[in-house]
């Protein structure tokens, strides 16, 4: 293919300044008003939603284009209940024997423990695979698969998690960064294959009535920009 043919104009909207400063700015504004969130209400929440937020994920940036990512949305009650009980055994592990001190005085102020009845309450869960080598049915017709690498599997599923993130936030729910270590059980569960590794559980939702978050703050700029 030539390459000019193989590239396509850029659809870009250029606004003007004053367009600009006040979309960053509403942005910015929304996003301050995400939190994670353990208490969520069972109410139910549209699949259409979860779909289009995922769709909005997967228009990130990821290494060759390779888009190394999977995101397995669980609304059955039997599949989050193993979930809940597998993350709980993990939890209870590691808070009781894993955890040193210092991680658990960390943890402290957000009032966490290896309970995590959100898990079976949030209408969804979005867990979120890397998916490190891709695989392809050989040609000869053998029933073998040829594996192929992927660059910077990371780096690429960690952008279109921040993403999903963002778009579930626009979108009015509410979601938790859930990450129990180590998350092998959730590829058994889930039956999915080797070549996808669990990266972050996503319980999705609204917030239950009443709820309520840690009273913590953000670094300022100033903390986290450094202009040369």
């Amino acid at each position: 293919m030539n390459t000019r043919e193989a590239f396509i104009p850029l659809e870009f909207d250029r606004l003007n300044s004053d367009e600009r400063v006040e979309r960053a700015k509403e942005f910015l504004e929304r996003m301050r008003r995400r939190r994670t969130v353990r208490d969520f209400s069972s109410e139910a929440v549209p699949l259409d939603i979860i779909k289009t937020a995922i769709e909005t994920a997967a228009t990130a940036p990821s290494g060759a284009n390779q888009q190394p990512w999977r995101f397995v949305v669980v609304s059955d009650p039997a599949i989050k209940h193993k979930i809940r009980l597998a993350a709980e055994e993990e939890e209870r592990e590691n808070y009781e024997r894993r955890f040193p001190e210092e991680w658990k005085e960390s943890l402290a102020p957000l009032g966490t423990d290896w309970h995590k009845e959100f898990l079976e309450i949030a209408p969804y869960l979005i867990v979120v695979f890397a998916i490190t080598y891709g695989e392809t049915l050989s040609p000869v017709d053998d029933g073998t698969y040829i594996h192929s690498k992927h660059y910077y599997v990371n780096e690429s599923v960690g952008i279109a998690t921040g993403m999903l993130l963002a778009a579930l936030h626009n979108a009015g729910l509410a979601t938790l960064t859930h990450t129990p270590s180590p998350m092998g059980f959730l590829a058994k569960v889930l039956g999915r294959p080797k070549n996808e590794r669990p990266f972050l559980l996503i319980p999705v939702g609204y917030p239950a009535e009443g709820c309520a978050v840690p009273n913590i703050t953000k670094k300022p700029i100033d903390e986290v920009m450094i202009v040369l």
